[in-house]
């Protein structure tokens, strides 16, 4: 029987389709049985008939099917991927919108700070849903692979408390990877270790990276004989691109010695220095790309992504399909991991789980991610030890609000969700407790109805903010756009720089669109 696999939030265009297209692309793989999921009809009736379509245009075995219901998607499946975004771009707007009126300025908002925090108040209980189903229909032993964000709070609940093997995906090692690839070639060829027209590709240079998502670290990064930890901060300064977008990431390894997964703008959100004082971030950031620092640089982006795919989908349908070969596949771990368990082929990836002694200075039962190897017999995650202890320092801050912010969604626990972004670094360096306190009630308030286990106390925030209203106790909010925030373009402006607007539409990975036009 061919493997059934569900896509759960499988309107998500640009995972979707490319999971889809790397999946078949393997020959022991190529007659899945993909079952679709989604709460917007609309999108997965248009992904559906995308993915069919590329399929059929290949000769390719494979069957979609798109149903509304999501038990019946999850029924005998083997695999299960999840690419939702529980609120969709109304809620994600709330997420950078209100935090922004209390000082506190976000890229991304989908990982820690206030945004990432009530991001996961609102996935959390789809998953646990999502989880019970799972284990109620899904083949025995069915594998999880979730790419949603807030990817560690998430992984964290699934394993926890939906009683589920969940493994979290994220393409940020893969990125860092291929940077640190061009830097060593320009060092090497500096210091006469290279020939000029000769080049360096991720076979040539090894690495490790450890830490949470997105605060993970190149503990190793090896080119031949050659160490070349001690070398990357001189090797970035002198690269003609990373040393002008990359300031926050290049300034964090100049201090701790090490260089981390996530770009400027993710990086900048988790650490309690760089996005505190308005006056200072465009110090830290560049605008030629959303990832280096825009204020709500992902929200622009995305929003302007589904605009165009809703309006232009029928030209995509008159393109020719895309070539499915083997050679085609993204770096996208998921069809690796699938590939591995079905034909013993071994894989070798960074991937999100439990710690359970894998790196000996963050506590167990954190979500890590580290180095692991997929065969026949499983997920291996190997020992790596103690990460330095700078690093160690910034993840622990991040985890023990991650562990509150899974609690207070597990249980709809209001003090525990406002203890959380209390301790969320850049929000403590921006906030007083007071701020804190009235951001969360009118974020809770705000994000009601994505939020079933608070429903209860939603009238009692309500209230409290009503009554600092009419007492003249309501915290004084700030009236700003945001110290580095672009406007989000129609899709009249759009259309003139299609491709680019096609390619924004289509990307799983948004991180190198720019702002044309």
């Amino acid at each position: 029987m061919p493997l059934k696999i569900a896509m759960i939030g499988a309107g998500s265009v640009g995972f979707t389709r490319g999971l889809v297209k790397d999946i078949v692309a393997v020959p022991e793989l190529a007659d899945a049985a993909f079952s679709f999921t989604d709460i917007s009809a609309k999108n997965l009736e248009m992904v559906a008939t995308l993915c069919r379509r590329d399929i059929a245009e290949n000769g390719l075995p494979a069957q979609v099917r798109a149903s509304g219901d999501r038990r019946e998607a999850l029924e005998g499946a083997d695999y299960v991927f999840c690419t939702i975004r529980q609120g969709g771009l109304e809620a994600f707007q709330t997420d950078i919108d209100i935090p922004l009126q209390y000082g506190v300025d976000q890229c991304v908002g989908d990982t820690l700070c206030p945004g990432g925090l009530m991001y996961a108040q609102r996935t959390i209980p789809a998953l646990l849903e999502m989880c019970r189903d799972m284990r109620e229909l899904a083949r025995p032993g069915a594998l999880l692979l979730n790419y949603a964000n807030p990817m560690a709070m998430n992984t964290w609940a699934c394993n926890t408390f939906g009683g589920v093997p969940t493994i979290g995906l994220c393409h940020g090692v893969q990125g860092a990877h291929q940077q640190i690839v061009e830097c060593t070639e320009g060092w090497a060829k500096r210091h006469g270790h290279l020939a000029p027209e000769a080049a360096l590709t991720k076979k040539d240079v090894e690495v490790v990276f450890a830490g949470i998502n997105h605060q993970t670290w190149c503990i190793q990064a090896r080119w031949g004989a050659f160490d070349m930890i001690p070398h990357l901060l001189e090797a970035f300064e002198a690269h003609p691109r990373w040393s002008r977008v990359e300031k926050v990431r290049i300034d964090v390894l100049r201090r701790f010695g090490y260089y981390s997964t996530e770009s400027n703008g993710h990086l900048s959100e988790y650490l309690p220095w760089y996005r505190k004082r308005p006056e200072e971030i465009p110090r830290w950031i560049d605008l030629d790309s959303w990832i280096h620092g825009e204020t709500g640089g992902y929200l622009r982006v995305c929003t302007e992504g589904r605009n165009w795919f809703e309006t232009d989908f029928p030209n995509w349908l008159n393109e020719p399909a895309p070539k499915i070969t083997p050679g085609s596949r993204s770096e996208e771990h998921g069809s690796y991991i699938i590939e591995a368990l079905e034909t013993g082929r071994v894989y070798r990836g960074h991937f999100n789980v439990i710690n359970r002694g894998h790196l000996t200075n963050l506590p167990d039962g954190c979500v890590i991610e580290i180095p692991g190897y997929v065969d026949r017999t499983g997920i291996h995650m190997p020992v790596v030890g103690a990460l330095p202890l700078a690093c160690a320092a910034t993840c622990s801050a991040s985890v023990r609000v991650q562990e509150m912010g899974t609690e207070a969604a597990v249980r709809g626990d209001v003090t525990l969700l406002k203890q959380a972004m209390l301790h969320d670094p850049l929000t403590g360096a921006v906030c007083n407790p007071e701020e804190v306190w009235q951001m969360a009630d009118e974020m809770l308030v705000a994000q009601a109805q994505w939020l079933p286990q608070y429903r209860d106390a939603l009238p009692a925030a309500a209230q409290r903010l009503a009554a600092h209203e009419a007492a003249g106790t309501r915290v004084k909010l700030a009236q700003t756009p945001g110290a580095a925030r672009l406007r989000t373009r129609t899709v009249e402006e759009m259309a003139g720089d299609a491709s680019a607007a096609r390619d924004n539409a289509g990307a799983a990975d948004k991180a190198g669109m720019t702002r044309a036009g």
